[in-house]
C-alpha cells in the first residue's frame, strides 16, 4: 500500500492507458454500433479534452483527491477517523459512499438547468465509444473535484480507498462507454455487479426520459435502488439515435467549440424535470 501511495500518479496512468488501448482493441474487433463520423476525428478532440483537463486538474488541485485524503489522514478529519473500522471494512465503506456521491452528483448535474449546460457536452457526443467516458467538460470536471474533496473530508475516508475508487471509476468509465458487444446472457449477469455499456449506453439515448435513467458509471445498484433504472432502449440499441437534439452538426465535435456549447443555445426539455416528449424537437445550435 505504501507502493501504491508513493507512485499514485504512475498507477492511475498506467491503469488509464491499459483500459483505453484494451478498449479501442475490443471496439476494433467487436463493435456494437457502426461509426457515425470519422473516428480519428472524434477520438484526437474528445482526447484533447482528457489532456487538457488533466493539466488544468494539477494546475488547480496539485495534491488531487488521493492527496486530499492524506491530509485528512495526518489531521484526524471526518467521521471514520472516529470510527474503530478494520481496515478492510473503512476502504471498503469509502468506496460504495463516494460511488454513491458521484451517482447523486450525476443526478444533480442532469437536475439544474445550469448545471446540464456543463454536463451535457458529454451527452452531445453523436458516437457512443471509449472516448465519450472521457469527454467531460473542464468547469464540469473542477466542481466534480471540489464535491469529491468534500466528500473525502467529511467521510474521512482512507487515501487508499480514494485511489482505488479513482482507478476504479475511470476504467468502468470507459468500460461502460465501449462501442462493444457483450453476449446478452452474460450482460444481463455482469450489470448486477457493474454498469455495462448496454445499461449506460440508453442514459446516452436523445429521448429525454431515457437521458434521464441509469446514471450510475461504476455501481449499477443506486439506479435500481432509486427508481432510474431502465433496461433498454425503446429504439434498440442499433437503432437508437445518441446524443441530444442540440449541437448535431459534425463541425461541433472540434474542441473549440466542445468548449463553448456550455455557452450556446437553450437548456430545452432535457433537464430531469422539465417536460419531456415523444421525441425532442430540434433547437438551435447558436
Amino acid at each position: 500500500m505504501d507502493w501504491l501511495m508513493q507512485h499514485e500518479p504512475a498507477v492511475r496512468l498506467a491503469a488509464f492507458i491499459g483500459v483505453l488501448a484494451l478498449m479501442f482493441a475490443w471496439e476494433a474487433l467487436a463493435p456494437r454500433r457502426a461509426a457515425a463520423n470519422p473516428r480519428l476525428f472524434r477520438w484526437s478532440n474528445n482526447l484533447g479534452i482528457v489532456v487538457f483537463n488533466t493539466l488544468l486538474l494539477r494546475l488547480v488541485f496539485p495534491a488531487a483527491a488521493v492527496g486530499i485524503a492524506l491530509l485528512g489522514e495526518t489531521r484526524g478529519w471526518g467521521l471514520m477517523s472516529m470510527l474503530e473500522l478494520p481496515g478492510w471494512l473503512a476502504v471498503l465503506i469509502a468506496v460504495l459512499v463516494l460511488d454513491l456521491a458521484i451517482w447523486a452528483q450525476h443526478v444533480m448535474f442532469h437536475a439544474v438547468p445550469a448545471l446540464w449546460r456543463l454536463h451535457r457536452m458529454h451527452h452531445t457526443d453523436t458516437d457512443f465509444d471509449v472516448t465519450t467516458g472521457l469527454r467531460f467538460h473542464p468547469v464540469e470536471i473542477l466542481l466534480s473535484m471540489v464535491i469529491k474533496a468534500a466528500v473525502i473530508v467529511a467521510l474521512g475516508a482512507p487515501a487508499v480507498a480514494v485511489l482505488i475508487f479513482e482507478v476504479l471509476l475511470n476504467a468502468t468509465s470507459m468500460f461502460n462507454h465501449g462501442n462493444v458487444r457483450l453476449p446478452g446472457r452474460l450482460d444481463r449477469v455482469l450489470r448486477w455487479l457493474v454498469v455495462t455499456p448496454d445499461m449506460h449506453r440508453v442514459h446516452h439515448s436523445w429521448h429525454p426520459e431515457e437521458t434521464n435513467s441509469n446514471f450510475g458509471f461504476n455501481l449499477p445498484w443506486w439506479d435500481r435502488l432509486f427508481g432510474t433504472y431502465r433496461a433498454q432502449p425503446r429504439d434498440g440499441h442499433t437503432g437508437m439515435t445518441v446524443g441530444i437534439n442540440l449541437f448535431r452538426d459534425p463541425g461541433e465535435l472540434r474542441l473549440d467549440r466542445l468548449l463553448l456549447q456550455p455557452f450556446r443555445g437553450p437548456t430545452d426539455s432535457y433537464p430531469l424535470g422539465a417536460r419531456s416528449a415523444e421525441r425532442p424537437a430540434s433547437g438551435s445550435d447558436s
